[in-house]
């Protein structure tokens, strides 16, 4: 496995959210390619010091989206994401993410040329996995 997962416990996202975008994360950055086995539930709790139940909810989670397939006896693996949302759905949901990052930023006084330079900066050190602008969809 490519990727190490951490948790924090005082955070105010719950566990298996955390679980599940470090999983996400890792996909989007190149660091767990399609066919990367996941830890087993029972061995990832007791890694991370949690209830299975958490861990196997994020599973779960994946699953249901697409991310991951589970294969009897076999365990837990990444799989070819399939596309579970149309292009306008996936805009509706990410716009109050947009606008939440956008209101903190203004929070904490950043102008919007450093926002920007910090978004491209991080942008650009996420695989392209479409190869492109990412206008070709």
């Amino acid at each position: 496995m490519a990727v190490t997962f951490n948790i924090n416990t005082g955070s105010n996202t719950p566990i298996y959210k955390q679980i599940t975008d470090q999983v996400r994360l890792g996909v989007a950055s190149g660091r767990l390619a399609v066919g990367d086995q996941l830890p087993s539930v029972r061995a990832l709790a007791e890694d991370l010091v949690v209830n299975p139940n958490t861990v196997a909810r994020a599973y779960a989670d994946l699953i249901s989206e697409g991310l991951l397939e589970s294969r009897a006896g076999r365990g837990v693996f990444i799989t070819q994401k399939r596309k579970i949302y149309s292009r306008a759905e996936g805009w509706r949901r990410l716009e109050p993410m947009l606008n939440a990052l956008i209101g903190e930023a203004m929070i904490l006084d950043f102008t919007r040329d450093e926002l920007r330079e910090a978004f491209e900066e991080k942008l650009s050190k996420w695989k392209h996995q479409k190869g492109g602008d990412g206008k070709n969809e």
